[in-house]
């Protein structure tokens, strides 16, 4: 997701299909050699806050770099356990924004959101990395499963390197997006795939399985199982730097808004829901 300035389910063979009752202990090992190395399954009561070892909370809104018109909380209104077994990140709209405290950078803020991240808790370098999600829809609504390089403070964006595993907006109920941003590629010219489910179907109806398999020279994402994109070292020029080869920490959020998305109009409807059934990090040895 840009751009910083800076699966509850039941007993079924179906990855992705049911609802019912969490996924308590991932497997330690996935065919082709990767070996569980970090995860929350966000197992804890209602309305508990997201584990604190695990994760922060990006605050504010400034937009973002992007233009967006949340106001990123670490309230349990925005982000909190359900109970079974899964996060919740909840964009909702201010009821009566004039008299809220919250100002965003466009005046006072008519929505609130959540943005969880790992920095300064856990990062890595190369592994593949998988979340359960049921994201939200809507006009204006966008949702992202992404991760930043480490060194952003220093650095700063893009120097620092985006991958984006999982992008939807809502005008695109069908399509999500995986892209690389750097240094000679980035905003609307990173290099990007995307995956449409057939049928017309809308990602937000059910639970679906983001991953990206990431290595020293090649990225590849994943949505299910199935192989969508990939992009290698070797594809890139002298005008472009590979900045993939240092630790890299885990994003979740919910934004409202946005040069790319646009903005709520009123076939939008909220609040607006991304159910998070587990984040996984896995490396070979």
């Amino acid at each position: 997701m840009k751009r910083v300035i800076p699966i509850l389910f039941c007993v079924t063979l179906l990855l992705s299909a049911c609802t019912m009752t969490p996924a308590t202990t991932p497997p330690s090992e996935l065919p082709g050699g990767w070996a569980l190395v970090w995860s929350d399954e966000f197992d804890g009561p209602a309305g508990a806050a997201p584990d604190p070892a695990k994760w922060n909370y990006d605050l504010g809104g400034h937009g973002w770099g992007n233009q967006e018109w949340e106001y990123y909380t670490d309230s349990p209104e925005n982000a909190a356990l359900d109970g079974t077994g899964n996060l919740v990140i909840t964009a909702r709209a201010m009821d009566n924004p004039d008299a809220s405290d919250l100002d965003c950078w466009y005046g006072p803020c008519k929505f609130t959101s959540a943005r969880l991240l790992t920095q300064d808790k856990f990062d890595f370098t190369y592994g593949r990395v998988e979340a359960r999600l049921k994201i939200p829809f809507g006009q204006g609504i966008w949702p992202a499963f992404w991760m930043l390089g480490n060194d952003i403070p220093g650095a700063g964006w893009p120097a620092c390197g985006e991958i984006d595993i999982m992008e939807n907006i809502g005008r695109e109920p069908g399509i999500v997006h995986g892209t690389l941003h750097g240094p000679g590629f980035y905003g609307a010219d990173g290099i990007s795939s995307a995956y449409s489910l057939p049928d017309g179907a809308a990602f937000s109806a059910d639970f679906h399985v983001y991953a990206i398999e990431w290595e020293a020279d090649e990225v590849r994402w994943y949505v299910d199982g199935n192989l969508y994109g990939t992009v290698r070292k070797s594809q890139f020029s002298e005008t472009q730097r590979w900045v993939f080869d240092h630790p890299f920490f885990i994003i979740l959020n919910v934004a409202v808004g946005g040069g790319w998305p646009g903005y709520p109009d009123a076939t939008s409807a909220f609040p607006q829901t991304m159910l998070v059934d587990y984040v996984r990090v896995y490396q070979k040895p």
